[in-house]
């Protein structure tokens, strides 16, 4: 079927439902999900969102070693396998996939299509790359930083997405667009939303939000896991009305589920309070209704919408310096003392003023390496217990002391932090050794979060004809702290009895009434929590504050944390500041995208109501 046959087919679809799919939630998600999702029934697109905060690092690594690159790559391999099916069923596809780079990604499609004998029309969005104004914004560093910028991009909306389908695109490739644009965009080509269909594109938005992480809303990374066949759980679908509202589903026979509880526990991964920032809109998280319209159907309805921000939000990828880490086993009796030998020792070796050796791997014994200028400027011990009393297995009788260095000079957390750790191997605790062989020194990113003027932002749209339409930002806009453009009625108090249960309560881990999920924004953790009956949801709002978190999860007991009420979700979600230090990159912690923080939070004990358990 050629393009132009594609094109009139859809045309005179004209339904009153768009079936969106999506098959895929990350960079290095199930690679046969588009093959998926395009045999397991009737869809008229299919988006795929490639990108995240340490994708566009990874991007940018790729550009330096090759300006050709910057996109992702699995997407070509998977449109191979798949393009000839999508153009013979009429599914349209929306890719973030280009990444750094969308002309080349849309350039390497239409070769692969040639190749392929298939005729296929691609439209690509620019725009977003902001690199080469880095100067004007102030964004290159500081005099002589070793650390350079290496990406500057803003997030951008859908209505460059819609402009290329509307232009007849078969497929749509961008770079950094917001995640919900992927949905947005057919969206607003299919129903002719227009800037001012604030309440449509809000409903749109949260769908596209259910959609985002892929197999997340159908029972993946899901904190009743246990009550689903989650082996293999489909990719999510919503069927997209005109007024916005939705359906999220998956096709028949997949495996995983679609529960208001998967919905909702991917409605609270990663936002904040009740209001939902975008560039096309503002949607009202707080607004959202979910009810069960039938097995694996779950409609969405009530969502409220305001205009968007006045600023785009950039994302900054750059250089943040070099890392190494060791971690040592150890083992038996006198944990805590062997812990505590291993810092002191290590810390003493990597002083300026200590006896130079050299290490046992240096071509020349004889010769002894010179001690480090200075030692790394980070040094972060993490003792885990894995350890058990009397256990009949040695890994079982086994902690581990992980040692995090970071320096911006490679040689610092280089062969001189290796050696020293090497040199204590006879000199150290008894058990002494390490879990691998000392490696080199690796770089890690660091991402920071800037706002721009969204004017001064312009989105380009290349149609598939090669005419190129630019997109203006939205007049309407309003600041989060000015009033919002809609009146809506404050959220009703879930707790009118300041204490909602006075009968007897037992010890019991939270997770036994309450999901959550949890994720990072950056160098922030988002905390959700939703409770599973009307009863749980005034317990757990009255009972799960700020000052109870921070006892339960004590690393957040020295942060800042935001909490927000979501009564229709039954729901708590906290914004916990600097939990991740400079972001996922620059892996600053055992759990460097907080992704099992809600886990922790669910294995706490506490006094539960009985009447709950």
């Amino acid at each position: 079927m050629n393009g132009h046959a594609v094109q009139a087919s859809r045309g005179s679809r004209g339904g009153a439902v768009l079936r969106i799919g999506n098959a895929s939630g990350f960079y290095g998600d199930r690679f046969g999900a588009f093959r998926e999702m395009l045999a397991g029934g009737p869809l008229d697109v299919l988006t795929g969102d490639y990108l995240a905060e340490l994708t566009m690092l990874i991007l940018a690594r790729d550009r330096l070693r090759d300006p050709g690159l910057g996109y992702a790559r699995t997407f070509l391999r998977q449109a191979e396998e798949c393009l000839a099916q999508a153009l013979d069923q009429g599914v349209r596809i929306v890719v973030n996939a280009g990444g750094l780079n969308p002309a080349r990604l849309a350039d390497a499609l239409g070769e692969l299509a040639e190749r392929q004998g298939l005729s296929v029309r691609i439209g690509h969005l620019t725009g977003d790359e902001l690199l080469p104004r880095a100067a004007e914004f102030g964004w290159t560093g500081e005099g002589a930083d070793p650390r350079p910028l290496l990406a500057a991009n803003a997030y951008l909306g859908a209505y460059g997405i819609a402009e290329c389908l509307r232009g007849g695109a078969d497929v749509v490739v961008t770079g950094r667009v917001t995640d919900a644009a992927l949905v947005v965009g057919p969206g607003i080509a299919h129903y002719g939303w227009t800037p001012a269909d604030l309440d449509a594109l809000a409903g749109a938005v949260v769908a596209g939000h259910v959609l985002e992480c892929g197999a997340q809303a159908t029972g993946g990374n899901y904190a009743f896991f246990t009550e689903h066949d989650t082996d293999h759980p489909g990719f999510p679908i919503a069927e997209l009305h005109a007024d916005g509202s939705s359906v999220i589903t998956k096709h028949p026979g997949t495996g995983g589920a679609v529960t208001v509880e998967t919905v909702t526990a991917q409605l609270l991964y990663e936002t904040g309070g009740p209001r939902y920032l975008g560039p096309d809109v503002t949607a009202r998280l707080d607004t959202a209704a979910l009810t069960q319209d039938g097995p694996d159907r779950v409609r969405i309805t009530g969502v409220r919408g305001e205009a968007p921000p006045a600023t785009l939000k950039v994302g900054l990828n750059r250089l943040g310096g070099y890392r190494n880490e060791l971690v040592f086993v150890l083992t038996g009796l006198d944990i805590e003392a062997k812990a505590a030998l291993v810092q002191r020792q290590l810390t003493r070796a990597l002083t300026p003023d200590a006896p130079p050796s050299a290490p046992p791997s240096d071509p020349s014994p004889g010769t002894p390496a010179a001690p480090p200028a200075a030692p790394p400027a980070e040094l972060r011990w993490t003792l885990a217990r894995t350890d058990h009393p009397d256990a009949d297995t040695e890994e079982s009788a086994s902690a581990l002391l992980r040692l995090t260095a970071r320096d911006p000079q490679e040689h610092r957390v280089g062969r001189a932090l290796t050696a020293a750790a090497v040199e204590l191997g006879l000199a150290g605790y008894p058990g002494f050794h390490l879990t691998a062989p000392p490696g080199k020194a690796t770089p890690y990113g660091v991402f920071e979060a800037k706002y721009v003027d969204a004017k001064a932002v312009e989105q380009v749209a290349h149609l598939p004809s090669g005419d190129r339409i630019t997109i203006p930002a939205p007049d309407l806009t309003f600041h989060q702290e000015q009033t919002p453009t809609s009146e809506l009625p404050p959220p009703p108090d879930p707790n009118p009895d300041p204490d909602p249960y006075r009968g007897p309560t037992r010890r019991a881990p939270l997770g036994l009434v309450a999901g959550a999920r949890s994720g990072d924004k950056g160098g922030d953790a988002n905390l959700g929590v939703w409770a599973r009956s009307e009863a749980g949801w005034r317990w757990l709002a009255h009972t799960l504050t700020v000052e109870r978190l921070r006892e339960l999860l004590p690393e957040t007991a020295d942060l800042a944390v935001e909490r927000h009420l979501l009564p229709n979700l039954r729901a708590v979600n906290f914004t916990i500041h600097g939990l991740l230090g400079e972001g996922v990159a620059a892996q600053a912690r055992f759990d460097p995208q907080a992704k099992a923080l809600g886990e922790w939070l669910r294995s706490r004990r506490l006094d539960i109501p009985e009447a709950l358990l």
